[in-house]
């Protein structure tokens, strides 16, 4: 497994190592003791799993503390564009993003520690998502940005998403005043 850090610091990209032959394929998506060597000390709580069309996309979500929750991401079948935006006061990179394609063939995950907002763009009809969450999901504690904010500027490449009605109504990253403070 290789742990490849990007220019928004405490985001990694994860490559497992897979064992392929004629019968199909093998590969560990998680081993705390790697994970732990690369820096990764969260204790994931909870695993999550998502079916969606495509053209859904679902974000840009986070709770905020002290149910803050760190993930770590991957597609089980078909492919999204996965997206954060660095939500972390005093972060050289507050307000930017990272954008990267996760799919069944690249069997990449990503992990996403607390302070940041988190959303992915259904690319394949029947995509199945997976998660695991540093916290429990609390409903008094989730908040969102707007997926199509022009401060933050991601490109979708898509003009009408599925979105549920809540991230029709999540906040623009101006008036949101972020409860988390970057830790170097």
């Amino acid at each position: 497994m290789t742990f490849e850090d990007i220019f928004i610091a405490g985001l990694k990209v994860i490559q497992p190592r897979v064992f392929e032959d004629s019968r199909g394929y093998f590969y560990e998506s998680y081993n705390q003791s790697a994970f732990e060597s690369a820096g990764i000390k969260d204790n994931f709580v909870q695993s999550n799993q998502s079916l969606s069309q495509k053209g859904v996309l679902r974000g840009m979500h986070f709770q905020i503390p002290p149910n803050d929750q760190s993930k770590l991401v991957r597609v089980i079948k078909g492919a999204v564009l996965d997206v954060v935006v660095d939500i972390r006061k005093g972060s050289a990179t507050y307000g930017k993003h990272f954008s990267i394609e996760l799919s069944e063939e690249n069997k990449t995950m990503l992990y996403i520690p607390t302070g940041f907002a988190h959303g992915f763009l259904t690319l394949r009809d029947e995509t199945l998502f997976s998660y695991k969450c540093g916290n429990f999901y609390n409903k008094q504690a989730e908040q969102g940005l707007m997926w199509n904010d022009p401060e933050i500027g991601i490109e979708w490449n898509i003009d009408n998403p599925i979105l549920s009605e809540k991230d029709t109504q999540n906040e623009l990253l101006r008036d949101f005043k972020s409860p988390f403070i970057f830790k170097s």
